[in-house]
């Protein structure tokens, strides 16, 4: 082992880190967590919607309007993964369409794996890393409200009907709701992959 001088402070090591081959996985790990928080909200928001798909009625006075999680890829200027609240209960408008978003990648060589149709070797590059422009994972940006009007269903007897006996129900569709309930478990699950094997692959740099 190198005989580093006695006198070299302990503080130089983050200054070392940086260009340390272990930096990737430190950020892998970051990526893997800002998609895990974001992917929690978006769970939570939709088990607020399915909790209320029936709710007919609101402290608003109307009836339960859909909530929406607005992600957007997270810049080195983002202090904390927030999410902006409005004084309603989840929070703002929607806009009609969310513009779609993404991480640039950031490659790193990947192991050489067998082709599918045989022992042919090739080599894989996993886009799972951010880059260095200032993209560091992704966050919530909002919790949008969807604006559309819900279904008006003839129930006289309902104490929310109106005076011709409609009644306006939420905008939540369960079949929509569970299809998105299973993509954002799935993304989460992923998520988990990644930061459980970046954890392993830094315990085994540390240990050498």
């Amino acid at each position: 082992m190198p005989d580093f001088p006695s006198s070299r402070p302990i503080g130089l090591l983050p200054a070392i880190l940086p260009q340390s081959p272990v930096r990737p996985m430190f950020r892998s790990l970051a990526l893997a967590a800002s998609g895990l928080s974001a992917q929690r909200q978006r769970i939570e928001t939709i088990a607020s919607n399915l909790a209320n798909a029936e709710t007919t009625r609101t402290d608003g006075g109307g009836p339960y309007k859909r909530k929406v999680t607005v992600l957007q890829a997270a810049s080195a200027d983002t202090d904390r993964f927030g999410v902006p609240q409005t004084a309603a209960t989840l929070g703002t408008t929607a806009p009609p369409n969310v513009p779609p978003f993404g991480v640039p990648a950031f490659q790193v060589p990947g192991l050489s794996v067998g082709g599918l149709g045989g022992d042919d070797p090739r080599n894989i590059t996993v886009p799972a890393l951010p880059s260095d422009d200032g993209q560091h994972g992704v966050r919530v940006a909002q919790i949008a409200e969807d604006a559309s009007e819900g279904p008006l269903v003839y129930d006289p007897g309902h104490p929310d009907a109106d005076a011709n006996g409609y009644v306006r129900y939420p905008n939540v569709r369960v079949s929509d709701e569970m299809v998105d309930l299973l993509d954002a478990k799935r993304i989460y699950e992923a998520n988990a992959t990644v930061f459980q094997s970046a954890k392993a692959m830094l315990k085994s740099a540390i240990s050498i």
